[in-house]
């Protein structure tokens, strides 16, 4: 099998949009609007652009969401990160936001960030090299940044935040206790555990 492409569609400014199969993807809705920038996973084994029906951009594996900062400039926001159903776990969210981040850097931003409602994309994050902010948005996510701090003690304050909360599924909870344990895994480190963990 071919490797995957890793594709930047365009900026905010370019209007960009993607049609992702609602039933296969999280958040497909948020990627038919044209004020984020988009990056993909591109399926090199697909030839056509869209499924049989003309509907879909069946050619797509992940996608990310991102636009800059309101308030500063130097900053990317990271938005939206969904990876097909049938393609999670295999790695291929922490390599797109990977591939987001190079991309704006090359642009001029120096920093880029994303908040995370669930210990699974925390994780996946740190896979890409994010660290936890210390900060927490209105909406019970974690803030995680690029370049961030990403010290033992620093991890294991996100994840016990998850902890603490009571609507952790039980999966979800013992993931958090093991990974509080283990101490944060090396950005780029292998395949992205989260979706196999998740079966735990």
């Amino acid at each position: 099998m071919s490797e995957p492409e890793l594709a930047l569609l365009g900026w905010p400014e370019d209007g960009p949009t993607l049609r992702l199969d609602y039933r296969r993807f999280s958040y497909a809705g948020k990627f038919v609007m044209s004020s984020t920038g988009k990056a993909v996973v591109l399926d090199p084994e697909t030839e056509s652009a869209t499924d049989a029906d003309g509907e879909f951009d069946d050619h797509v594996l992940a996608a990310v969401a991102f636009n800059a900062d309101r308030t500063d400039p130097d900053t990317l926001w990271l938005r939206y990160v969904t990876v097909r159903e049938d393609h999670r776990g295999e790695g291929l969210g922490p390599r797109l936001v990977g591939f987001a981040y190079d991309r704006a850097r090359e642009r001029g931003y120096e920093r880029a960030r994303i908040a995370v409602n669930n210990p699974y994309s925390y994780e996946a994050l740190y896979r890409a090299g994010f660290g936890f902010s210390g900060e927490e948005t209105g909406l019970a996510e974690l803030v995680l940044e690029r370049p961030g701090e990403r010290s033992p003690g620093r991890y294991r304050a996100g994840l016990d935040v998850f902890a603490g909360r009571d609507d952790l599924s039980e999966g979800e909870r013992k993931f958090v206790e093991r990974k509080r344990e283990q101490g944060p895994p090396a950005a780029g480190d292998g395949v992205d555990a989260s979706a196999r963990d998740r079966q735990d």
